[in-house]
């Protein structure tokens, strides 16, 4: 593996173990909002106090599973770094542009190719 692929692994790898924190800690806060609300017989439906138990509850969720994309994306990214096909459209074999690699780490199509879906 040359330097350059070494750096792209590393900087991966660091972005995957921060969202794999952040994945845990949305899992306990999620655990923590399933258990106080088997603990509270709050009116969840009525609270006047502002958003509900289901509210926050759906609003983790959907934050975690992003969570979970884009551990998944940053999988496959590591993949293809060790393939040596990283940084190479996956639909029409030219290089994706070092900017949107930058802003977007785990792509896998050049911005033309992801336009088009």
């Amino acid at each position: 593996m040359d330097r350059e692929s070494s750096a792209i692994r590393a900087d991966l790898l660091r972005r995957r173990d921060e969202t794999a924190a952040q994945a845990a800690a949305l899992e306990g806060d999620l655990r923590s909002l399933f258990e106080a609300s088997r603990s509270s017989n709050a009116d969840d439906e009525h609270d006047p106090e502002g958003s509900t138990i289901a509210f926050e509850r759906a609003q983790l969720s959907a934050v975690l599973d992003a969570a979970r994309r884009r551990l998944a994306e940053l999988d496959v990214a590591l993949n293809r770094v060790d393939a040596g096909s990283y940084g190479v459209c996956e639909r029409c074999s030219r290089p994706i542009p070092a900017e949107r690699l930058a802003a977007r780490p785990s792509a896998r199509t050049c911005v033309a190719c992801a336009s088009r879906r």
